[in-house]
């Protein structure tokens, strides 16, 4: 019987490098002989990578938040039957660029949903499961939209076009959100290198998870 894999989760506002930390922490995990999913939400599995579409292209105010919820979670409903828990089944490990702490910071509190709602509707989802690690990686906003508008040709920008206070909630909810899980979530300064936060994302992973 296969050791169940461990599920580790990115989550930081626009702009805070959790693309290149995955593919940095994957390429770690690799060399060590770790058998490594990659994946992202909204997305993941086809139907999911649909409904993200829906979600991040399009104007600011396309949906209205609780509408933009359920999309969120009916994306992460079929993720995680169709490839997570799979995946961490069989020994993989399973590194996700976002998941359910997204939801709570951007619906739950920035989009005026509540967090009791969305925790509600969260653990409603068949097989929800909770990461081993989540890092979140901090940046203040005016770096990371600064990042976002330089990248070209990207058209998933529906969320960067929130205003500036948006963004900053989004920052605040994050630093008190690292703060909620103990040893199973970690704050990292995002601000710095590529390849210093990865360094220091890796010696947190080495430590609380010892692949």
């Amino acid at each position: 019987m296969s050791v169940r894999g461990k599920f580790l989760t990115f989550e930081g506002g626009e702009g805070a490098g959790k693309s290149t930390q995955v593919r940095y922490l994957q390429e770690a995990l690799e060399g060590r002989g770790i058998d490594v999913v990659v994946t992202r939400e909204p997305g993941g599995s086809p139907g999911a990578e649909e409904i993200r579409k829906l979600l991040v292209e399009g104007e600011p105010e396309r949906w209205m938040p609780l509408t933009e919820t359920l999309l969120f979670l009916a994306a992460r409903s079929d993720h995680i039957a169709r490839l997570i828990e799979g995946s961490l089944a069989s020994g993989k490990w399973v590194v996700c660029d976002r998941f359910s702490a997204s939801t709570l910071v951007y619906q739950g509190i920035a989009r005026g949903v509540g967090v009791e709602t969305v925790n509600t509707l969260q653990n409603s989802i068949p097989g929800m499961i909770s990461p081993d690690l989540t890092i979140i990686l901090d940046v203040t906003s005016e770096i990371g939209l600064a990042r976002v508008a330089r990248r070209s040709d990207n058209v998933e920008t529906r969320f960067e076009q929130f205003d500036k206070k948006f963004h900053d909630t989004l920052r605040n909810a994050f630093r008190e959100y690292s703060k909620t899980l103990g040893n199973k979530c970690v704050l990292v300064d995002g601000g710095s290198s590529a390849e210093r936060v990865a360094r220091d994302i890796w010696k947190i992973v080495d430590e609380r998870l010892r692949p």
